[in-house]
């Protein structure tokens, strides 16, 4: 499935995200498009509100019509607070970036053990057709305690434990982009979840679902819908002066 992933050229897809911010379940629905050499990401969401971001292009910033007022175009940095509001991931994770995150393994990962516990468990019918089931089930998923080095970021902790910044940012009462104290002692998940099911299309290999949850149940769903991969995709649709968006 990595190698599904990482072999992709282009992307278009719509997510159903269920995703607990504070108590709640926020719920989404978004129409994707990607091309990835250069990257170029397309979201739109049942709200109305598009992100169109290209790499090198505006500065690094996303241009993102909000679809309420002022009801103008902005240009909105894909990893500040404002577009990282409410959710879980960046919009320069859209796709199956995430679960790229959840199986690789790097020289900073402190422990691989989540990584290597997907196991097989059978087949299931989603969308009409079969589909592979890989389950991690890891007990052991707990908050440690991890006292911040030098130059250390939310990033390069999550990072550390494969665990995702969000739950990072919210369980330490950190501000997105904060840069963390040498010595501070934050709270940190020792994986990405306590039990997670990945569906996988048996053609493409690619993930149809992903059910992460953790110590307090569900953190968060997507079921990817309508995928088609590699398939060409018009230069224009990554313009923000196409004729069907409101860039």
């Amino acid at each position: 499935m990595s190698t599904a992933i990482e072999g992709l050229k282009t992307l278009r897809c719509v997510v159903k995200a269920q995703e607990r911010i504070g108590g709640n379940i926020n719920q989404a629905r978004s129409v994707m498009k990607l091309t990835y050499k250069p990257l170029r990401i397309y979201i739109k969401n049942q709200k109305g509100v598009e992100v169109l971001w290209l790499q090198g292009q505006n500065g690094g910033d996303a241009w993102v019509y909000p679809a309420s007022f002022p009801y103008v175009t902005l240009s909105l940095d894909p990893n500040g607070k404002l577009m990282r509001a409410n959710q879980h991931h960046t919009a320069l994770q859209a796709g199956f970036g995430t679960i790229s995150d959840l199986l690789r393994t790097t020289g900073l990962r402190q422990d691989n053990s989540y990584s290597k516990s997907f196991r097989y468990v059978g087949d299931t019918t989603l969308q009409g057709r079969t589909n592979y089931v890989l389950r991690s089930d890891f007990p052991q998923f707990r908050y440690v305690s991890y006292k911040a080095g030098k130059n250390e970021t939310i990033e390069s902790v999550a990072e550390r434990f494969g665990c995702g910044e969000y739950r990072v940012i919210t369980r330490n009462d950190l501000t997105i982009g904060e840069k963390i104290p040498e010595g501070k002692v934050l709270q940190v998940p020792n994986a990405y979840g306590r039990r997670t099911i990945l569906c996988v299309d048996p053609k493409t290999y690619l993930p149809t679902v992903v059910q992460v949850n953790d110590d307090k149940g569900l953190f968060e769903k997507f079921e990817f819908l309508d995928v088609v991969p590699n398939q060409n995709i018009p230069l224009e649709e990554f313009s923000k002066d196409y004729k069907d968006y409101k860039l």
